[in-house]
Formats: structure tokens, C-alpha cells, sequence
């Protein structure tokens, strides 16, 4: 009986550590995927920015065509 007692705790000792290890790599997941989405947050905001720097702008604020 004690045999297989420790049996079962060596098994779920492993179970447990191949969680652990399993929990310990999403979470570097999730980091990684946090630090690329803040990148992309920045990019996607620089490129919002730019695209309203350049779309068409009120007529009073444009500057007529150069045969004008």
C-alpha cells in the first residue's frame, strides 16, 4: 500500500511540475503578445496621425493647383 501511495505522489508531482512549466510558458506568451500589441498600438496611432495630416483639407485651406 505505501508502494503505490508513493507512486500516486511521484505521478502527481509530475503532473504538477509539467503544469507549472506549462503556466510558465503561456505567461511568457501572454508578455510577449503585450509587448506586441503596445508596439502595434503606437504604430496604428503614428499611422492615424499621418493619414489625418494628409487627407483633404477644408477648400479655404487648400492651396490652388499650380495653373491657377
Amino acid at each position: 500500500m505505501s508502494q503505490n501511495l508513493e507512486e500516486r505522489l511521484i505521478d502527481i508531482e509530475m503532473i504538477l511540475t509539467e503544469q507549472q512549466r506549462m503556466l510558465d510558458d503561456l505567461n511568457d506568451i501572454i508578455i510577449k503578445q503585450g509587448k506586441e500589441i503596445d508596439t502595434l498600438k503606437k504604430e496604428n496611432a503614428l499611422l492615424k496621425n499621418l493619414i489625418e495630416r494628409e487627407t483633404v483639407k477644408p477648400l479655404s485651406e487648400e492651396t490652388p493647383p499650380p495653373h491657377y
